[in-house]
């Protein structure tokens, strides 16, 4: 057992030299940063302090071996309980806020009184199980992949590290005349929507960009950041994500991930393709009764103030198709950027805001710097992506590879977008 223990160890140790690398993997538009940071300054996340803080837990778990004491039908049990805490913390933080926004509500600290102890007590709990929680599902997350033959000396490279957190805004930047993300700059968990705004106007008045803080799942930092949430389907999804990034970071296409908006998307769509194989095929190993309903599993349905209900599933398709439309929407606007109607684009794209709102979904801003953003996840065919020919190329790559390895491994080593193109047979 102690054995197991020091092997555990090692493996976080080596994964954790590759911090350094994996840091200096994300290159930044210097001239564009240094500008926008007059304005994002004050409000910039800390990544050293969260590593440092992040990377000095996973070592304590490391050496305490925590899942070598724990069979794998416990395992299961820690982590269904640590989402149930989770789900039960997320229930009494919405109603603390539902408290707080009512002005029937005079003495909101005597009203809140017994919430907050109750937050305080399920924020202790889930303290005390998380760290056993994570360790089982990096543990479970590592077996898929080893069977999948992605690992090195027989464990995934690097091993598979996370650490639930609350996690940055991003700020991204993109050109007005082009939608192409020119640099992104990380934000505070909790900046308020006003300071969103202030520094979105300043940065785009600045720079004649267009500019949006946007929230995010997952950042492949090391070891990785992911949300909290009671989502697990989703969480496991955004563990092998990241995974993903921190194993591309180590090989040429993650060392230039911002080198062009190319590679971006190469990295993202490759992440997103190892998500949505493998993401499935832990849940059905590990966690069959996910299928279940939520009710039994003790998950109870709820919905969060302040946002709409919303309706159950119809069983023919809905009247308005989020993904189609929004990839008409990147369509039209990429043709009119073409012709040098930035303005017209910008007008068409507020207009097609609208039309969302209208149908259900509150976009905040629907812009070149939107697009630049969520455009870059294209495993999926259609939506924001528009006809941007990376997708459907790193798609032909993985229908063109035997395995999920023999395609990680051969896009791993581009650092091109044509050389993606020559190995699908399209080169130009």
């Amino acid at each position: 057992m102690l054995d197991r223990i020091l092997t555990d160890l090692e493996r976080t140790l080596l994964g954790l030299l590759c911090v350094f690398c994996l840091v200096s993997s994300a290159p930044h538009a210097e001239y564009f940063y240094d500008r926008a940071r007059a304005f994002t300054r004050p409000y910039e996340f800390n990544y050293d302090a969260w590593t440092a803080d992040a990377a000095w837990t996973k070592l304590q778990q490391s050496a305490l071996g925590l899942p070598n004491y724990v069979s794998r039908a416990d395992g299961i049990s820690v982590v269904m309980d640590s989402l149930r805490l989770t789900e039960s913390i997320l229930r009494a933080e919405d109603r603390l806020q539902v408290i707080f926004s009512d002005p029937n509500v005079k003495d909101k600290e005597s009203a809140s009184a017994h919430l907050r102890a109750e937050l305080k007590r399920l924020d202790a709990r889930q303290r005390q199980i998380a760290p056993l929680a994570e360790s089982v599902l990096q543990g479970q997350v590592s077996q898929i992949l080893s069977e999948q033959g992605l690992t090195l000396g027989g464990q995934p490279a690097p091993p598979v590290l996370y650490h639930v957190s609350p996690l940055p805004m991003n700020l991204i930047m993109s050109k007005r005349s082009k939608i192409e993300q020119v640099a992104s700059i990380s934000l505070q968990p909790d900046i308020a929507l006003e300071d969103q705004v202030k520094i979105e106007d300043g940065v785009a008045q600045a720079l004649d960009f267009s500019t949006l803080v946007v929230p995010v799942g997952g950042i492949g930092t090391y070891p990785t950041m992911v949300m909290r949430t009671d989502t697990f389907n989703w969480q496991v999804g955004v563990v092998i994500h990241e995974w993903t990034h921190n194993f591309l970071s180590l090989h040429p296409l993650g060392a230039n991930y911002g080198t062009t908006p190319e590679l971006r998307t190469m990295n993202e769509t490759t992440a997103s393709i190892v998500e949505n194989e493998l993401g499935p095929v832990l849940l059905a190993r590990y966690y069959p009764t996910l299928a279940a309903s939520r009710a039994d599993l003790n998950l109870v349905a709820w919905t969060r103030a302040f946002l709409p209900p919303k309706a159950g599933l119809p069983e023919t398709p809905p009247p308005f198709d989020f993904r189609a439309e929004m990839h008409t929407t990147r369509v039209r606007a990429d043709e009119l950027l073409a012709e040098g109607k930035i303005e017209e684009a910008e007008a068409y794209m507020e207009a097609r805001r609208q039309v969302f709102w209208q149908n259900g979904y509150a976009i905040r801003k629907l812009n070149q710097a939107y697009f630049a953003f969520y455009g870059a996840y294209a495993d999926i065919p259609g939506g924001p992506a528009g006809e941007d020919p990376v997708g459907p190329a790193v798609r032909e790559l993985r229908a063109q590879s035997a395995t999920l390895a023999d395609f990680l491994y051969k896009i791993a080593q581009m650092d091109s977008f044509d050389e993606l193109l020559k190995a699908i047979g399209k080169a130009p």
